[in-house]
């Protein structure tokens, strides 16, 4: 094959995934779901359960071998600059002590129950859906942690289109939430330090290198940042050397983090998390970065979680059914219920105790990301990762109308409510 016609074949793929979820995305926004959920269904629907089982030779013509190695590549890059936009997009130092220690108590919320309950259920299903040869308690920390996480960027969204990411429970519930992810990547990284290390020694190293990456940037990395968002603060935008420079290092944490074997997306966030913080500079980093990487990169990543999303257990009398039901379970259960009775504990009504456990259980695209590294790195076998795509699609989609639901009154209108 020419280099051209390869070309026109991740041309082709990239249009068609374009066209899908843009589609999918705004067909999920006329009945009041965020686009993500459009998103991630439109990426299942190119795999194998729909397109691989209606056209199984137009789907091995648009998405051969080497064309999925090539979208694998872009949305890694895709949500190595995702996680970076996330991280960057975090306050630092603005949450009071009494706050944060609230919100530590609603991530520990929502983190233990989880938590435990997947690794339950990942204790149960051990012998069915773990990979061969794998550890019980690497995989049952796997899955705790993949149930763990909460869709912060998804979720902040949604506070700030509704008016609420400035009011006590909003702002608890985002500092919560970057606290639950926080958390489910230590442990991710940790995982995938011991799991993919060649003995003990060489699962250290990656530890220690991981954690002296982070530590030398959030010092020394962030106050030589502060310079440049000064420099940005003090000209009103970002100079194309200024876009470059935060580019390059990006693209040199990501590879740096993927050398040491952790991941890229642990650069990014990290890089993102050592920017200043300046609101020029957290503008004109979204207006550059986020358009391109939110609408083509980012349902790249989608498409490919699709293309290894196999429904072939869902059949009928399909042996994936009684588990997809228990984790999932055990996700909404852990999630939902822990943090609405923390909510409620705290002094606030039943109605935001149940809102933000709402918001709290949708996984959205964390979950995705969490499970796509597991299944590069071994952790996980395609009956699993199909199962925990199903909870990343319904923890996201019942967010929003658990939260309309909890909020609604008898007029229309939504207030905060608050007891005490």
């Amino acid at each position: 094959m020419s280099q051209i016609e390869f070309a026109l074949k991740v041309f082709a793929a990239l249009a068609v995934v374009l066209a899908a979820t843009t589609a999918c995305g705004r067909l999920v926004q006329r009945v009041g779901q965020p686009r993500v959920v459009g998103e991630m269904v439109a990426g299942v629907l190119l795999g194998p359960a729909l397109l691989g089982a209606v056209a199984p030779g137009a789907q091995a013509a648009l998405f051969p071998a080497d064309v999925k190695n090539v979208l694998y590549v872009l949305s890694t890059i895709g949500l190595t600059f995702y996680m970076f936009l996330v991280g960057s997009s975090l306050d630092h130092g603005t949450t009071g002590g009494r706050q944060l220690r609230q919100a530590g108590v609603l991530a520990a919320s929502g983190i233990i129950p989880a938590f435990t309950l997947g690794a339950g259920a990942a204790a149960l299903f051990f012998s069915t859906l773990s990979p061969e040869g794998s550890n019980r308690w690497e995989f049952m920390l796997f899955v705790g942690g993949a149930l763990s996480i909460t869709a912060f960027p998804m979720l902040a969204r949604i506070l700030q289109e509704n008016g609420m990411a400035n009011t006590p429970v909003g702002g608890l519930t985002l500092v919560a939430a970057a606290i639950d992810d926080a958390v489910a990547w230590v442990v991710l990284a940790l995982i995938i330090a011991v799991g993919s290390a060649g003995g003990l020694l060489d699962a250290v190293g990656t530890v220690v290198g991981a954690a002296v990456f982070a530590v030398l940037m959030l010092t020394v990395g962030r106050r030589l940042l502060a310079k440049l968002g000064e420099r940005v603060e003090r000209a009103g935008t970002m100079s194309r050397d200024v876009v470059a420079l935060v580019l390059f290092l990006v693209l040199a944490a990501g590879w740096f983090t993927d050398y040491i074997g952790i991941f890229s997306v642990f650069g990014g966030f990290v890089t993102g998390l050592a920017m200043p913080s300046s609101a020029v500079l957290r503008r004109e980093l979204h207006a550059r970065l986020s358009d391109f990487n939110s609408i083509l990169l980012l349902p790249v990543f989608f498409a490919f979680t699709g293309l290894n999303t196999s429904a072939a257990g869902f059949g009928s009398g399909g042996a994936l059914w009684l588990p997809l039901l228990v984790i999932t379970a055990a996700a909404v259960v852990g999630k939902y219920a822990g943090c609405a009775a923390v909510v409620r504990l705290q002094g606030h009504g039943w109605r935001h105790a149940s809102a933000v456990g709402g918001l709290m259980n949708a996984r959205g695209l964390m979950i995705l990301i969490f499970i796509n590294i597991g299944l590069a790195h071994g952790l996980v076998t395609p009956e699993l990762f199909a199962i925990l795509v199903v909870v990343a699609v319904v923890t996201t989609a019942t967010a929003m109308p658990i939260y309309r639901a909890s909020l609604r009154e008898r007029g229309g209108v939504v207030r905060e409510e608050v007891v005490g």
